[in-house]
This record gives C-alpha cells, sequence and structure tokens, in this order.
C-alpha cells in the first residue's frame, strides 16, 4: 500500500452540512465528501485489491466507490484531516489478516469440572418430578 500514491487518488468535495446551526451553517460548506475509486487504483497490489473489494463490498458503490463524509467539525480543514484519517483506519483494517486459531485440548481438570457440574444439574433435575404414588 503506498500512502502517497493513495492522496493522489482520492476527491474531496466540500457541502452545506446539515441540522442545526444558524446563520454559520447556511453560509458555510464544512461538509467534507470524499471519493475513492477502489477498482482503478494504482496503489495496491492485486492481492490487496482482492482483499479490499471482497471485505468493503457492502461499503462500495455499483460502480466501485468507496464514500465517506464528516461534518463533525466547523472548520473545513479539520473535517478533511479527520475524513483522510478515518479512509486509512478503514484502509488498514480491511487488510488485516486475521489470526489462524490454534487448537487446544481441555485441560484434565476442567472437564472434570465440566462432567461434575452435568452431574449436579441432572441430579437437580430428576429430583423435580413428581413423587412416585405407591
Amino acid at each position: 500500500m503506498d500512502k502517497g500514491q493513495l492522496i493522489k487518488e482520492l476527491q474531496f468535495k466540500a457541502v452545506r452540512s446539515g441540522g442545526a446551526g444558524g446563520q454559520h451553517v447556511n453560509k458555510v460548506s464544512t461538509k467534507i465528501e470524499l471519493t475513492f475509486d477502489l477498482a482503478n487504483s494504482f496503489a495496491f497490489l492485486d492481492t490487496e485489491k482482492e482483499r479490499l473489494l471482497d471485505k468493503l463490498k457492502p461499503r462500495l458503490t455499483n460502480n466501485g466507490l468507496l464514500l465517506l463524509q464528516c461534518d463533525e467539525t466547523r472548520s473545513q480543514h479539520r473535517n478533511k484531516e479527520l475524513i483522510v484519517l478515518r479512509f486509512f483506519d478503514v484502509i488498514e483494517s480491511a487488510l488485516k489478516t486475521p489470526k489462524k486459531r490454534k487448537r487446544t485440548k481441555p485441560s484434565k481438570n476442567s472437564v472434570e469440572k465440566r462432567l461434575k457440574a452435568k452431574k449436579i444439574t441432572s441430579q437437580k433435575k430428576a429430583g423435580r418430578g413428581k413423587p412416585a404414588l405407591e
């Protein structure tokens, strides 16, 4: 993954932020929309691109674009910084390979404890039945 190339491929658009906010929000475009074309990116190897397409499939548009938005602060520049950080978090988490699970054998003590607990539970439930009429 080449971060310099990635930043060059990002497209930003400033739009008006929604919600309450008075005069400031009505005339200043502080919300930032980030668009990234994953399908046509040159910043990733083919294997990385396949992994990203697979992991980020629910977040991609039909055209293979990743869209992110940020309107947390009243500053356009700060929102731009935040959205870039969030973008890198999304990409890095999608590129992580999960650890292989090592199968382990349960200890003798844990097996005995489990069987003892099962026996106690079964005796408790067996004692709940109706008494026999003699």
